[in-house]
């Protein structure tokens, strides 16, 4: 196994895809933002170790309390690696999926008050692509048991849907369907993309667009904003959103997420419940024909971005990182860079957050996952894409 440091370094504005970066996707190029200056402070630096490969990764999480990680390929398969032994396996009982475009197996999250000593039996969640009539298909959430005999030996059982995007559209595109479950272990959080459609992120009576919350049963949670409104989606947190590839909460339970804009306009955002993000009434870009659309400011009624990148810096997913293995990183995010080829280090400071350092990878990151030992992993994005751990020097 290859292991060598990094160091921070520069990357030059380059002509980049935009946000999802693939063709097919509804995305043209646009040129990535520069990194910070190198006097920034709060860097790290970290070694490199690759530790294994799968076939177009997507999602990863750890089972708590375990060392294993399973990993989701968007083709349909779940696989699993142990950090401890090193072994890889093939989990049986995933779901048939709808692939193609942005589309497939997405996402995997398990309840953190499961944790054991063995991997042993717990609640698995995932989200997948399902297909529809007259060529539509939206994203859904699944709930069930994983099962592992031992460590190189599971499987899923009892996997039922529980959550739909609703409605099932034409396209491939902006699913979103990332997961989260709260702080406090009694809800699950799911983004639902606007499915490149632009204005169902503005009509309350669907929840695509949005991110919703949910019980662990995937029925909507008591009290969300829209609860026991007639017309209205019962499930919805937040709505506005374009294409949410990232929520996550801090140490104070705050959620964040974050999106991809058109042509400019990533950005993250504080999360409130019933606020309205904006799009596509106002974004930090324009649309990919090159027509205008009015910026955040021109609408104060609308929720701001907590920091917005124009151009795109083209993200995969992140994480709020927790650990102990790099201090000066706590309670700050990692962002994966797909075009960008990058780790983006970002600072918050209350509603408003900075980018702090830029680290390239050399190639499309679409996944990152926090070790329990406080290390952080890295997927690449696409065929034979590498599983990386990032170890402090």
């Amino acid at each position: 196994m290859k292991t060598f440091p990094v160091t921070l370094a520069i990357l030059s504005p380059l002509m980049l895809v935009a946000s999802c970066g693939a063709a097919g996707s509804g995305e043209t190029n646009a040129v990535s933002t520069p990194a910070p200056s190198e006097t920034a402070s709060g860097k790290i630096s970290f070694s490199k170790k690759e530790l294994a490969s799968f076939d177009e990764p997507w999602g990863a999480a750890f089972a708590p309390g375990t060392s294993m990680l399973f990993v989701t390929e968007k083709g349909g398969t779940l696989r699993s690696y142990d950090m401890g032994t090193g072994r890889t396996g093939t989990v049986t009982g995933a779901p048939k999926v709808d692939y193609g475009g942005q589309g497939g197996l997405g996402d995997i999250a398990f309840l953190p008050a499961e944790a054991a000593s063995t991997v042993g039996s717990r609640t698995i969640y995932l989200s997948w692509v399902e297909a529809g009539s007259g060529d539509t298909r939206g994203a859904v959430v699944g709930r069930g048991t994983l099962a592992c005999d031992n460590a190189g030996s599971c499987r899923i059982d009892n996997l039922n849907i529980i959550w739909r995007q609703q409605p099932k559209v034409t396209g491939r595109g902006h699913y979103s369907h990332r997961l989260a479950i709260s702080p406090d272990g009694k809800y699950l959080f799911v983004s639902s993309g606007e499915r490149q459609k632009g204005d169902p992120a503005q009509d309350t009576s669907n929840n695509l667009g949005s991110i919703v919350r949910l019980n662990l049963d995937g029925t909507p949670a008591a009290g969300n904003p829209f609860s026991g409104q007639s017309g209205k989606a019962q499930d919805i947190w937040s709505y506005g959103h374009r294409n949410t590839l990232g929520i996550a909460f801090d140490s104070s339970g705050q959620l964040w997420n974050l999106e991809h804009g058109p042509a400019g306009g990533d950005e993250i955002n504080r999360i409130e419940a019933g606020r309205n993000y904006g799009w596509p009434l106002v974004s930090g870009g324009d649309n990919y024909d090159g027509t205008p659309i009015p910026r955040n400011e021109t609408r104060p009624d609308l929720a701001g971005p907590a920091i917005n990148w124009t151009p795109v810096i083209a993200p995969g997913d992140f994480i709020i990182y927790s650990g102990n293995a790099f201090p000066a990183l706590k309670g700050e995010a990692l962002i994966t860079g797909l075009k960008t080829e990058a780790l983006i280090q970002v600072r918050f400071n209350g509603d408003t957050a900075s980018e702090v350092a830029r680290y390239p990878m050399g190639s499309r990151i679409r996944e990152i996952v926090q070790a329990p030992d406080g290390s952080i992993l890295i997927l690449e994005d696409g065929e034979n894409g590498k599983l990386i751990q990032l170890s402090p020097t």
